[in-house]
This record gives structure tokens, sequence and C-alpha cells, in this order.
């Protein structure tokens, strides 16, 4: 297997704040990598350094590399616009745009430039269905996206991010503010998804990243205290940390 992404030496700021700290990581293409951590560890601050989504927070500096197929996405000649649509992104809350369920997804491909229309329903159509939604919609596309409930509205945001055909999803808790059933329909889409693109995912649920991911990270102030695949990290973790986070004696 391949490494579609590569953290060298990454290390970040707020302010005078060290957040992350000496950070390396190999990201395996179509792979589903969980990063897990007790809070505050700096989950969330390496996630949005894999599109530099970081660089919209006031007072964060970024130093290291980032690769994505070999190149450093933080190269000075490098398209900001196009490391964004290359490495989409799923927040925790379900932020729909005020628009259609319809205009939702094809938000995305109209800024990249797509403007046929019959393009566009194929578009809207396929992604819906990557993520379970397209029965339960189709027949009202052009409703608000604020009239689905939680959960479908957080499909509808995993549609929308793959309507410009990442090549990375990049999913910061997706699942925790729905029930239970939701959350398994949104896992299922997860472990469906890496046939095609690579996943990484940041969880607090340990049942959650044993259950979708193929490799796990494990964080802790700021640095990489274990990483492997996650059967191995899970059952025979090497580090007395890892262990004792998992087994729920801190974090």
């Amino acid at each position: 297997m391949e490494y579609k992404m590569e953290i060298q030496n990454l290390n970040v700021w707020y302010g005078d704040n060290h957040v992350l700290k000496d950070v390396d990581l190999k990201i395996l293409e179509n792979q589903v990598t969980a990063l897990i951590g007790p809070s505050g560890c700096g989950k969330s601050t390496l996630l949005m350094t894999l599109n530099r989504l970081i660089e919209l927070i006031d007072g964060a500096r970024v130093e290291g590399r980032v690769l994505l197929d070999g190149e450093d996405i933080y190269n000075h000649d490098v398209d900001v616009t196009d490391i964004r649509r290359r490495v989409g992104m799923v927040f925790q809350k379900p932020n729909p745009l005020p628009k259609s369920i319809y205009e939702n997804v094809a938000y995305g491909p109209r800024i990249h430039g797509v403007r046929d229309k019959k393009k566009l329903d194929r578009i809207v159509k396929k992604s819906l269905q990557a993520v379970g939604l397209w029965d339960e919609v189709h027949d009202r596309l052009n409703d608000s996206a604020f009239n689905l409930s939680v959960g479908q509205q957080q499909r509808l945001c995993i549609a929308r991010a793959l309507a410009v055909k990442p090549e990375v999803l990049l999913m910061d808790e997706p699942c925790s503010a729905l029930d239970p059933t939701t959350t398994r329909r949104i896992e299922e889409v997860i472990r469906a998804l890496k046939t095609t693109i690579t996943v990484v995912i940041v969880t607090h649920n340990m049942h959650q990243a044993m259950r979708v991911s193929d490799y796990t990270a494990f964080l802790y102030m700021g640095r990489i205290a274990e990483y492997g695949e996650t059967e191995q990290v899970f059952e025979n973790p090497k580090n007395p940390l890892t262990r004792d986070y998992i087994n729920g004696r801190f974090g």
C-alpha cells in the first residue's frame, strides 16, 4: 500500500501555545485512519493542518511538512483552493448552507466550473446515493436543507464534500451529535468510502475507532504516542499511556 499523505516534523503554535510537537505520521491510501486521544491533545488541530484550514485561525503558526502525493501542501506555489478540494472536511456539527438540498451538493462543483445541468444532476444524485440519502430526499431536492433531521444534515454535508471528488476526506467527530442509528449509517458510509478515497477521522468513541478504522494514531500532549494497525493498538498497545487511555483511566 502507498502513502497518500505524510506528515514530517510538524509543529503548530497558537500564539505562544505549542499545540503539536514534532509530529510524524504516514497516512495510507484508501484506508481509514482514526485519531484518538484526550481532549486538548491536538487531534482537531492536526486534522486542520492536512488541508491548511489551520491558516484561518488567528495566531496559528505551522512548521514542518505535509505531503500529499509527495508534494508539500505548504509550498508557496501551491493552490490552496485546489488543496481544499482534494482534501475535504466534514465537521462535528452539521453545517448545511442556507440553500436547497440540491444546491448544497451542487455548490462545490459550480464553484469549480461545472455549469451543465445534466452533469450537475448526475453529481448530486451520485453524491446523495453515496451517503444513503438519495432515496430519502430525491422527491424534495428543492426543499431547504434545514428541513432535514440532524442526521440527514450531516449526511448531506458528507455528500457536499464528496461532490467535488476529494482524494482525502477529513472528519472531525462526525457522529458526536447523532443518535446510534444515524451513527451506524454514517459508519457504513465511512467503510464504503475507502474503496475510492482516503479517510482520516477524529473520534472520542473508542468503539467507533475500532469499528471503522484500519489504522489508529493516539495523540497525547501534542505528540504521537502510538501509531499502528487498529487491532494492534487496541488489543496490544505498546505504550502504557495508550492502554490506560483505551481502558478509560483518563481522558
